[in-house]
């Protein structure tokens, strides 16, 4: 249980037990948030359901607030976890926590180590993510590394929150986009191999990669697939050269720290039958209809604008076709309690024909939530950094790992919200700095590490340290700030917004940096042996939760800078 449970659920006790003295009107009555005042004065938490019930009470806020406090901190006197309870203007209820309460959390976190933050939201709940999943047509881009990054920050977060959680990429290996990769491929493996009359068809891909994956090709088979029949050669070459694609871009995605544990086939669908399947359950629920030779699904009937083709006039089924079979398979087949999509901005207009046809299925459409990653815009000194996938002149993900490296590649991505564009500033992300955040918060864990390694190399022992005397108000600040870690957690569980975690880091570390500033922790006289152990068991767990944060991002945790 988070700290702000514990006090909501006080809160609530309150007014449950005012309620049954007559203090408060009986009934259900308007909830009202629980805050955390920027203010150190106004105590650790506060609630304005003083405010709220005003009119219902028939009495004023300042009245409420004051009636509430007994209850909330019987006999007024410290009990532990709270230390007061006040009433402030113009109705707000405040509460503080004891510092003996704080200063035990200290030991409390370094006894959770690495499970530090976790919770029990999602415990007995299982989900499954799904992201990139871009068309194995070429190498990962700019474009595709946000989302990748925000599925697997997410996917950590909701398995620390208890989630049994599946990681997953749909490998698009069935459609038109396959076939002209395919041809591409056969045609950049000809000329390799000085067979000049083969041209990249139009609308085909003409990327240097895919030069160097028919060189590479061309090297290791020779003449063989020139030596079948056309048709039978490319789809031979496809498929080596599909296989090629995703293990680059399995190894791109592994080189900011984000893997799957599950690839999925398109094909797979059509193998098995589930695409055949998927369609008849639509066809027997009367949601479809053949239309200009082509077969529909009548969307329009469940409130969409207009309707939707799953099978083209040509027999070849729509990528919205092969979704359905896909979405079916996961809820149905395979029963996730709920699933995520992360998609590209590019799909947001197919939300709400995905979430109908779920209907259309029979499937409670609420087990699917489909997040849009919004674009990035690259700048350096200032100049937007173009890219172009079709042209051959794209910025992939390597380079940009290559350019500012992992962690800050993560870090950036996850700094906005996924709906929100953001612009990456490349200079701002190789300087080492306190201007670059990600450099703020990595020296706050490597300085931690430091002290810890400097306090050893003396051989001081500090397990016996006794935290009581942490009573400075910057060391319990920092203690304070620790402990909204596992809130996050919580939030994000809901929410499914891990950019919450690079604005805490940074938040730690200033906590972190504040209390440096403030407190002396290693020292060689006598006297400061017993604050000093203290500081370092204090250190020792700032290190954890900000240790735990970075991982949660992805990030590394460098003991040195």
């Amino acid at each position: 249980m988070t700290i702000l449970t514990e006090i909501t659920q006080r809160f609530a006790a309150a007014v449950a037990e005012a309620q049954k003295q007559g203090v408060l009107p009986e009934g259900e009555l308007p909830q009202a948030p629980i805050d955390r005042p920027q203010n150190p004065e106004h105590g650790d938490f506060a609630t304005s359901l003083p405010l709220r019930l005003a009119k219902l009470a028939r009495k004023s806020p300042i009245q409420i607030a004051e009636s509430l406090v007994p209850f909330v901190l019987p006999g007024g006197k410290p009990d532990g976890l709270i230390d007061s309870a006040w009433v402030a203007p113009p109705g707000f209820l405040n509460v503080k926590l004891s510092n003996a309460w704080l200063q035990a959390q200290v030991e409390a976190i370094r006894e959770a180590g690495a499970t530090f933050g976790n919770t029990q939201a999602g415990v007995g709940k299982s989900v499954q993510i799904e992201f990139v999943s871009v068309n194995p047509t070429g190498p990962v881009h700019v474009g595709h590394a946000r989302g990748a990054v925000l599925g697997s920050a997410l996917a950590n977060a909701l398995a620390a929150a208890g989630y049994d959680v599946a990681r997953e990429y749909y490998v698009n290996d069935a459609g038109t986009q396959m076939e002209l990769f395919y041809e591409s491929t056969y045609v950049r493996y000809a000329q390799a191999l000085g067979e000049t009359g083969e041209e990249i068809p139009e609308n085909g891909y003409r990327g240097q990669y895919l030069v160097d994956v028919g060189e590479e090709i061309a090297k290791e088979y020779g003449r063989e697939f020139l030596d079948m029949e056309r048709t039978a050669g490319v789809i031979a070459i496809g498929a080596v050269g599909l296989d090629r694609m995703l293990v680059a871009i399995a190894a791109d995605l592994l080189g900011i720290g984000v893997d799957f544990d599950v690839w999925f086939r398109e094909k797979s669908l059509f193998e098995s039958g589930e695409f055949d399947e998927a369609m008849a359950v639509l066809e027997k629920a009367g949601y479809t209809t053949q239309r200009d030779g082509a077969k529909w699904f009548t969307s329009t009937d469940l409130g969409e604008e207009k309707d939707n083709v799953i099978v083209r006039s040509s027999g070849s089924p729509t990528y919205f076709a092969s979704d359905i079979a896909y979405h079916r398979n996961k809820l149905e087949r395979r029963g996730f309690d709920h699933i995520i999509d992360i998609w590209g901005a590019d799909h947001q207009g197919h939300v709400t024909r995905m979430k109908a046809v779920l209907r259309a299925l029979g499937i409670d459409d609420s087990r699917l939530t489909i997040l849009i990653s919004q674009l990035v815009t690259l700048k350096s000194g200032g100049d937007i950094v173009r890219a172009s996938k079709r042209t051959g002149q794209i910025i992939t993900l390597a380079d940009l790992v290559e350019e500012v490296g992992p962690d800050a590649c993560r870090f950036f991505f996850l700094s906005r919200a996924a709906e929100s564009q953001m612009e990456f500033d490349l200079e701002l992300a190789k300087k080492e700095s306190s201007d670059n955040p990600v450099y703020y918060v990595q020296y706050a864990h490597a300085r931690i590490a430091g002290i810890l390694r400097q306090a050893a190399e003396r051989n001081v022992s500090w397990d016996d340290g006794d935290v009581g005397l942490l009573v400075d108000d910057a060391e319990l600040a920092l203690v304070r700030k620790m402990l909204v870690l596992p809130e996050h957690i919580d939030a994000i569980a809901v929410t499914l917004a891990p950019h919450a975690l690079p604005h805490y880091a940074v938040e730690l570390a200033n906590a972190f940096h504040q209390f440096y500033d403030q407190c002396r922790v290693v020292s060689s006289e006598p006297g400061d042996l017993p604050i000093m152990k203290a500081r370092l068991k204090l250190i020792e767990a700032a290190r954890i939760a900000l240790a735990r944060t970075l991982t949660l991002m992805g990030m590394s945790t460098p003991d040195t800078m």
